[in-house]
């Protein structure tokens, strides 16, 4: 593995803020549980709310906690680094009002407590088996993709709202790039609720989309996008990705991959880019979206992202990560494709791909 990155190329810290760190590992799930609670009471809106901070009495009293409670609630608190005391009240932090009001923040919280607590416990037996060994908290499917019409609430709720609001921001951009030359067929690979396939029919009128995915999956977006703008140009191709027989039908100006080849592994992302390739024409331009942690502006968005993989490898599928650029560069020319242009800095922090046959 050649890792290139503009973030990890040495120790920053010294003695005592490594030992810091290694202590805050340690107790990650308690800091977790801890601070999620202090959301679900209230706790942390009514600090943010009182300019002047609040007393111990008046926190317990309107959370409805004991003394007890409220005292541990708040005094892990103080060493997290969500609240600070003064003169015997008790004030939010800047860390706290982004825990509690950053979209990010509050997503990702949802994500990792309803999808992903549970699974991890199982994170060590995924990593040595390469299969998502954590998905059994959920039941009997040999991946996420199979189950996401099934999964029981909340956990399919937070599952969506986590990848409709990491894809959703780039969407815009990725238009502008995609419809900068005439399209009138678009193929949308793993489409999975339509959101894209609805985007585009409702901006551009010329358009056809057809959404290449499991047949739940297009039943699924078939719900979603029944009475929306431009629904009678979003068609469905049902098709197991994971069959490296399955081809892609032809004839389309662009092949659309969105948040899509990270659910894959190396080797099969490799088969669904060779099918790929055998659709397409000279003409014919393919647009992978993805967002890559070493392309980030800022490491708070490499870092979440490089922990996101390990939900692929607990719970998705065993096999799959968050890409580094790199390693998706090589497996597009694998595939018998180039990289034409890179186009950087789309949404929260996504890069958008343009490929086409060499």
């Amino acid at each position: 593995m050649k890792m290139k990155n503009q973030f990890y190329n040495e120790d920053t810290r010294d003695a005592l803020s490594s030992q810091r760190l290694a202590q805050e590992i340690a107790f990650a799930p308690v800091v977790f549980q801890v601070s999620r609670t202090l959301i679900r009471t209230g706790i942390l809106e009514r600090l943010l709310q009182s300019e002047d901070g609040m007393n111990f009495e008046d926190i317990a009293d309107q959370a409805g906690l004991s003394p007890y409670a409220t005292q541990c609630l708040l005094e892990s608190a103080l060493s997290i680094g969500l609240c600070f005391c003064r003169d015997e009240r008790f004030h939010i932090t800047r860390a706290g009002v982004f825990l509690l009001n950053d979209t990010m923040a509050r997503v990702n919280l949802d994500f990792i407590h309803d999808v992903c607590y549970q699974g991890l416990f199982h994170l060590e037996t995924a990593l040595r088996t390469e299969t998502p060994a954590g998905l059994k908290t959920f039941g009997d499917w040999p991946t996420i993709y199979e189950a996401l019409s099934q999964l029981p609430e909340p956990v399919r709720r937070s599952w969506f709202a986590f990848d409709h609001y990491y894809s959703d921001g780039a969407f815009a951009a990725a238009r502008q790039v995609i419809f900068a030359a005439p399209v009138q067929r678009l193929l949308d690979v793993g489409g999975n609720t339509g959101r894209f396939a609805a985007s585009c029919v409702a901006e551009n009128n010329a358009v056809q989309v057809t959404i290449m995915d499991l047949a739940g999956q297009l039943a699924t977006m078939r719900e979603n996008t029944a009475n929306l703008p431009g629904a009678d140009r979003i068609f469905g191709h049902a098709t197991d990705l994971l069959n490296p027989e399955a081809p892609f039908p032809a004839g389309f100006d662009v092949i659309w991959m969105s948040q899509f080849l990270d659910c894959f592994s190396e080797a099969q992302v490799v088969s669904i880019l060779r099918r790929a390739q055998a659709a397409m024409s000279a003409e014919t331009r393919l647009f992978i979206l993805e967002p890559m942690w070493d392309r980030q502006r800022f490491e708070t968005a490499a870092y979440c992202l490089n922990q996101i993989s390990l939900y692929f490898t607990a719970l998705a599928n065993g096999n799959s990560k968050m890409f580094h650029s790199g390693d998706l560069q090589r497996l597009v020319d694998d595939a018998g494709l180039r990289v034409t242009r890179i186009h950087d800095g789309l949404g929260l922090g996504h890069s958008l791909l343009e490929c086409r046959l060499p």
